[in-house]
């Protein structure tokens, strides 16, 4: 018998075999991200990518030597599960020089494959099933998804536009004996808004005397403008006490595809997310943290970044400033929202396909970032782009009417 005709019998009979089960999804509303359809989409039509949240520009060429150099010379095995020492020590350093927020490098700092992963881990660590945790939308969207694979219950309190400023006498109604845990983020993903010491300051009243954690995501710390300082939770001596702290490597040195972070948090916190770490990733890349110990040694290679990107913030609202869309305001993150309203009354989903087939420039609809899939009629463009990028789309979007 050949081989085409015995794979063609055993297909045939496998398949008169098969028994389907039926499984309870952990996630029954959950879909294909809103960042995989827009960037297919975008590749499928030829639009400039402006959706998924990536730089288009180069790593530095010493950091990618120094990670060449560390697999040539055999450092390609497994790291220690928490991280390689140096680079731990390396981020102590860091946070204590920007913020003056002590990590021991031993017990507080577990190095991680993305901040994404370190949300999931920071989760399933702290949450059980009933605990309640306080979610501000539009929120990244592995926040929800993440909290219900804990087993917990998610309380959305809703930010609005042009501020997206945090309603905290909300918060405090929201509080009950069931709250767990608080997820803040700032610089904010989607909406480039920031909190400001009062905030800070606000929330560290809020949850005084309570048994609440702060998972704070702070993966665009570098990314903030106008003067505006990162009021970072390593700051604040009593909420760092009661906080884990998010961080990416991928978003501050322009490698979102090395999925590099890592988490920050007090020792007695850091054994609980170990212990889910451990069992998840085990642990993240061994060449790419050993050049990452040696490069952040100088605080330059990462203390540029806000004027960096604030020209690019500045280029790209200047070149749309004339367009029929309206800008609003962005003070951090490298994402700019644009109020589409004075142009058509479409469901910002469907806007958002129709911009990326018909004017070839691909972003996110913002609805996806809530809930309850509150339109406001916004769509988020990524500016982590060439200037080149950056022209081209804003010449499409300028002809949009």
């Amino acid at each position: 018998m050949n081989y085409e005709k015995s794979t063609l019998l055993l297909s045939q009979k496998t398949k008169t075999n098969i028994k389907l089960i039926t499984i309870s999804s952990k996630l029954p509303n959950a879909g294909t991200t809103i960042f995989s359809i827009m960037s297919g989409l975008a590749n499928e039509t030829g639009a400039i990518n402006l959706s998924q949240g990536f730089p288009n520009f180069q790593v530095s060429p010493a950091l990618i030597e120094l990670v060449n150099d560390a697999m040539k010379i055999g450092n390609n095995q497994y790291a220690p599960m928490q991280g390689l020492l140096p680079l731990r020590e390396r981020i102590s350093e860091k946070i204590a020089l920007m913020y003056g927020g002590n990590y021991h490098p031993d017990s507080e700092i577990t190095i991680t494959a993305g901040g994404t992963q370190a949300i999931n881990t920071a989760l399933l660590a702290t949450i059980h099933p009933s605990d309640e945790v306080i979610i501000f939308e539009p929120a990244y969207d592995s926040y929800a998804p993440s909290v219900e694979l804990a087993g917990g219950k998610v309380i959305p309190i809703t930010l609005l536009p042009p501020t997206y400023q945090i309603p905290w006498n909300e918060v405090k109604e929201k509080i009950s004996n069931k709250t767990k845990m608080i997820m803040i983020n700032s610089p904010h993903n989607p909406s480039g808004s920031v909190l400001s010491k009062s905030d800070i300051e606000e929330l560290d009243t809020i949850i005084k005397n309570t048994n609440i954690i702060i998972l704070s995501d702070e993966v665009y710390e570098h990314i903030i403008f106008d003067g505006k300082q990162h009021e970072s939770i390593a700051k604040y001596p009593t909420l760092r006490d009661r906080s884990l702290l998010i961080y990416s490597f991928g978003k501050t040195f322009h490698a979102t595809g090395w999925k590099m972070g890592y988490c920050v948090g007090p020792a007695y916190l850091m054994v609980e997310f170990r212990k889910v770490h451990q069992f998840q990733v085990f642990s993240a890349n061994t060449p790419l943290q050993v050049a990452l110990a040696t490069y952040l040694k100088n605080p330059d290679n990462y203390s540029g970044l806000e004027s960096f990107y604030q020209r690019k913030r500045d280029l790209f609202q200047s070149l749309v400033k004339d367009s029929n869309f309206k800008i609003l305001n962005c003070s951090g993150s490298y994402f700019q929202l644009l109020d589409f309203s004075k142009i058509t009354d479409e469901k910002d989903t469907d806007f958002a396909k129709r911009m990326t087939i018909e004017h070839g420039v691909a972003s996110i609809p913002l609805s996806v970032f809530y809930t309850d899939k509150i339109d406001n009629k916004l769509l988020r463009f990524c500016f982590a782009k060439d200037d080149d990028t950056l022209k081209r789309a804003a010449d499409k979007l300028n002809k949009v009417s």
